[in-house]
């Protein structure tokens, strides 16, 4: 077990207020009032944002404009992700994990398209300590070569391998691909045949890292904290992080729509996709493109139902055939994306049915009672999407670094209230007039072209 003189002084700082309280009482949630809102805040040039959930446990991010749209080169991402939480100048590996052990709290990494993200559950009374992790992370991280060479590199590869096995996530990164060329198109997991050691060196991720986490790059955002004590602590922690480091730019994203085709021997996959919508903190959001998305559907979200959606009816008798259509957002840019994954000879079917019905619905065929379902379920979800602590975290973290605008559910909800049946329609037609983005990997033989299905690409 670990000494309390091997301790940082945040976990220090923690141990100690423990021992003041009765230990049935530990982590306890002070009163907190509850509200939805984050609360926004800068701190010795660090921005920062919370939202005080009632509760005893408290979530932390640190979220850095560093996602594979951002990296200079093939797998500097990943291997940042990985380094997280290796040793850094005050604390080794095994330390930071026993520390946290200790505390009960638990600590992640992950990447997206846009944002690399630095993440910590803990019970509330142990924030000090976590936001002190963060910022050692942020820049006392000890990149060194027998980390990259013996951890960090084998990791990334057996993720690669992992990425390839699976069909619908290659369609989805190839219909990133085809529809945005760069930047977002950049695939979440490069190939294996991506030459990714001749990028992925010791020397290019600490001038990455040194980027990623310079002020203008990154936010904190935390979810059951008070907005006083995170001020505090990032004001605290954060202060030896220079404020020089510069922006990572990045020119608006463009869309240019195309076809790609993938023969692949472990099953079928296809995805159909448009430009849609911003994410609700870019300056392009479009919230019809939601409600669009929940009329095409393909999942049921009910128990012994095909749904309401008009893809899930279609597909209901088509077995092993999964359809799925989503809004994924970004910072300036979207995609409205329909997945279609199992036997090719039913993909093939449902790509049809998913051209057929946005253009009856461009045509104006929209029955009213389907729209108020599709209305009500897209305002489910994005408000179910927004009260999920982790996807919150990372949109408002983005919005904070693009914008300075942190993610507020109430203004996204009014804003899908307000969506009407006549800009449905109008949007089904826009789409329809601009160019698709079409990936199909798998049986090719069965799989249409987009040229068959009457799309433009």
């Amino acid at each position: 077990m670990l000494s309390r003189q091997s301790l940082g002084r945040g976990a220090q700082r923690v141990i100690k207020r423990q021992c003041c309280v009765q230990l049935g009482r530990r982590g306890l949630a002070t009163p907190a009032s509850g509200s939805f809102q984050y609360q926004t805040g800068e701190a010795n040039g660090v921005k920062f944002a919370s939202r005080d959930l009632p509760g005893p446990t408290a979530t932390l991010a640190l979220v850095s404009k560093t996602g594979t749209r951002f990296e200079p080169a093939p797998g500097l991402t990943e291997a940042l992700e990985k380094f997280a939480f290796t040793a850094t100048e005050r604390r080794s590996t095994l330390r930071i994990v026993r520390e946290s052990e200790l505390l009960g709290g638990e600590i992640s990494a992950n990447h997206s398209r846009e944002n690399l993200v630095l993440g910590a559950k803990f019970l509330r009374d142990d924030l000090p300590y976590y936001v002190e992790l963060l910022a050692e992370v942020a820049y006392r991280t000890k990149y060194e070569n027998y980390i990259l060479n013996e951890e960090v590199i084998p990791t990334i590869q057996k993720a690669h391998k992992k990425f390839l096995a699976n069909v619908s996530e290659l369609a989805i990164n190839s219909a990133h691909g085809v529809a945005f060329h760069r930047g977002l198109g950049v695939p979440l997991y490069p190939a294996s045949s991506t030459p990714t050691s001749k990028y992925i060196t010791l020397e290019n991720v600490q001038n990455f890292a040194n980027s990623a986490f310079s002020k203008p790059n990154f936010a904190i955002v935390a979810n059951g904290a008070d907005q006083s004590e995170l001020s505090k602590w990032v004001g605290e922690f954060f202060s030896d992080i220079p404020a020089s480091g510069k922006a990572i730019e990045s020119q608006q994203q463009k869309y240019y729509g195309g076809e790609e085709r993938i023969a692949h021997g472990s099953g079928s996959a296809m995805v159909i996709a448009f430009s849609g919508s911003s994410s609700p903190t870019g300056g392009f959001y479009k919230p019809e493109i939601q409600v669009l998305a929940s009329i095409l559907g393909g999942k049921s979200s009910i128990k012994w139902s095909s749904g309401f959606s008009v893809l899930g009816k279609q597909s209901a008798s088509s077995p092993g055939l999964s359809v799925d259509t989503k809004s994924l957002i970004y910072s300036d840019a979207g995609l409205l994306a329909t997945t279609l994954q199992g036997p090719a000879e039913y993909i093939a079917k449902a790509a049809v049915d998913v051209v057929s019905t946005l253009k009856s619905i461009a045509g104006g065929d929209l029955n009213t009672e389907l729209f108020k379902k599709a209305k009500a379920h897209a305002k489910f979800q994005e408000l179910e999407f927004g009260q999920n602590v982790k996807s919150g975290l990372e949109l408002t973290g983005s919005g904070l670094i693009q914008g300075g605008k942190a993610y507020q559910i109430d203004e996204t909800a009014k804003a899908i209230d307000a969506v009407t049946e006549s800009q449905v329609k109008t949007a089904a037609k826009q789409l329809l007039e601009s160019k698709a983005s079409v990936s199909s990997v798998g049986d090719l033989h069965q799989l249409p072209f987009a040229e068959e299905l009457g799309l433009t690409v």
